[in-house]
């Protein structure tokens, strides 16, 4: 948590136990603030004991202490800290979630506080014609992908833009369950519904221990395919390598077709 300026981070395992103990940690920062229990107490509007209790505690529930903070005039932020910090990044700025990169192997996700992960958006898939068409009409219901965030919801709509020759988005989708497994269990659940053969799946997975299966569901065109050169001019679009989250003026435009998904 940060507060005013500092990090409050737990201590590594080992260290003495008291400097571990949240509530004392409160106890010291209040008395840093120049508050005694019975002026914190009154901003808190509880009674003082209730300010001893909370200070006698070795864990504290996040929102009481976010309650206990903010009556200092302090702010709570709790971050998550990844060991893998590379592959994380990078899978971040796929996903266009917002975070802060302190180095190249560190950076800070905002788990709780004023800092919010971006709301769901709408996705743009970059999908082969082969493979696009197979979706618009209903026979691959299964889009497969090395990465793609957990977090997306179902009901989320799919963009769909065909690649080279097409280079046009062109169809559109809802997004059912996203399923997280081995690319061995994603053949083995997926495969028809993919429409790909094992010699390109096993290409397209190699090297990778996880796979991603993503329902696509009321596939259908859009009334008229959106050529790469009109995306550039209207919505400053950029062809994904994999997929990206459209921009607030592009769902705007492509609301109706959203509308008669849902119907």
């Amino acid at each position: 948590m940060k507060v005013s300026g500092k990090m409050f981070e737990p201590p590594p395992k080992g260290t003495d136990t008291a400097a571990g103990h949240i509530g004392r940690r409160l106890r010291e920062i209040r008395k840093l603030a120049g508050l005694t229990q019975a002026q914190l107490a009154e901003r808190l509007n509880i009674g003082q004991s209730a300010v001893t209790g909370m200070e006698r505690r070795k864990d504290i529930h996040v929102s009481t202490l976010r309650d206990y903070l903010a009556a200092m005039g302090a702010t709570l932020r709790i971050h998550a800290r990844f060991d893998d910090a590379d592959a994380m990044i990078n899978n971040l700025r796929e996903a266009d979630f917002r975070f802060e990169q302190i180095d190249e192997n560190q950076f800070l996700l905002p788990i709780f506080g004023e800092d919010r992960l971006p709301p769901h958006r709408d996705v743009v898939f970059s999908i082969k014609p082969e493979y696009s068409r197979k979706i618009v009409t209903g026979e691959k219901t299964i889009e497969l992908r090395r990465r793609f965030p957990m977090s997306v919801p179902a009901g989320t709509t799919a963009l769909i833009y065909e690649t080279s020759p097409t280079r046009a988005l062109s169809g559109i989708a809802e997004i059912g369950e996203v399923h997280r497994r081995s690319p061995e269990e994603i053949w083995r659940s997926f495969s028809d519904q993919a429409c790909i053969a094992r010699k390109d799946f096993d290409t397209y997975f190699d090297g990778v221990d996880r796979a991603f299966a993503i329902e696509l569901r009321h596939g259908r065109s859009l009334p008229r395919p959106l050529e790469l050169s009109e995306l550039r001019e209207r919505f400053s679009f950029e062809p994904p390598q994999s997929f990206l989250y459209a921009t607030p003026k592009m769902r705007e435009a492509l609301l109706h077709e959203r509308a008669k998904i849902s119907n």
